[in-house]
């Protein structure tokens, strides 16, 4: 069946301080977990597992729901803080977050999707990374040249995310809410019926209420429960099509059929 990796970076809320507005940390902590609760009902309600990349910071002032996420998905590393990076955070993010957990984490994804040595995470004991947007976005990456579906690299699985047609249309958060409605529908059905892979993501902080904050009219153009109608009504369809499967999962699933001298072992 074709599988579907859906996944959210759990992070503190700090798009306001790259257009200059100074948050304090617990109002960033608290939009995340106002968009978390509903979130969280949603995919209780379809029974729908994922994945959620959750920084240590984020972790470790809500261990409760963190463990409380832990019953029913996946959680991996997003980082020690979504603000700031040092080398040492890809493994200390990892243990702070199995101490929480008290599970052995497998995977990474850097903030923002930027460049990290991956050797490092290799290192740090991940089994898979989900970095890279094999696409081109104005500002922030050039990845067209790079494999759209999973491959093996410096020793991890990679695990792009997900972009539509031979043109590389990213199917990430911001074209959820710039698309229309049954365009986004339309790319990511047939993305998964042609490829048997939808690899795509979304923040917790986007279903709360972003409406007052000083950021660009594109990333709040939806939020909330608007949004989040949005999103059930899209996980609906996929349903459908595809089985929803942590990350983990289908790195474990990959690996069988793969053979490979530089594959990762669980």
């Amino acid at each position: 069946m074709d599988k579907i990796l859906l996944s959210f970076d759990l992070e503190e809320f700090d798009i306001p301080e790259e257009y200059g507005q100074t948050l304090a940390a617990e109002e960033k902590l608290e939009r995340s977990r106002e968009g978390l609760i509903p979130l969280l009902g949603l995919l209780k309600k379809l029974n729908i597992t994922a994945t959620f990349y959750t920084t240590a910071f984020f972790a470790q002032a809500n261990p409760g729901l963190i463990k409380e996420i832990c019953l029913d998905h996946e959680i991996a590393s997003h980082g020690f803080y979504h603000s700031s990076f040092r080398n040492e955070d890809i493994l200390s993010s990892k243990q702070a977050l199995e101490r929480i957990t008290g599970k052995v984490l497998s995977g990474f994804r850097m903030a923002r999707l930027m460049p990290v040595d991956e050797t490092l995470i290799a290192k740090a004991g991940y089994i898979y990374h989900s970095s890279l947007n094999p696409t081109w976005i104005p500002g922030r990456y050039n990845n067209l040249s790079k494999p759209t579906l999973p491959f093996v690299s410096s020793g991890i699985i990679q695990l792009p995310a997900s972009v539509a047609s031979a043109l590389r249309i990213p199917l990430f958060w911001i074209s959820f809410k710039v698309f229309p409605e049954g365009v986004y529908q339309r790319l990511a059905l047939r993305t998964l019926r042609k490829k048997h892979y939808l690899n795509i993501y979304f923040h917790p902080w986007e279903f709360a209420d972003i409406s007052s904050y000083k950021i660009p009219g594109y990333t709040k153009k939806i939020y909330g429960i608007e949004l989040l109608r949005r999103l059930e009504t899209l996980l609906v369809l996929l349903k459908e099509k595809g089985r929803f499967v942590q990350s983990s999962e289908y790195c474990f699933d990959f690996l069988q059929t793969l053979q490979h001298p530089d594959a990762p072992r669980f």
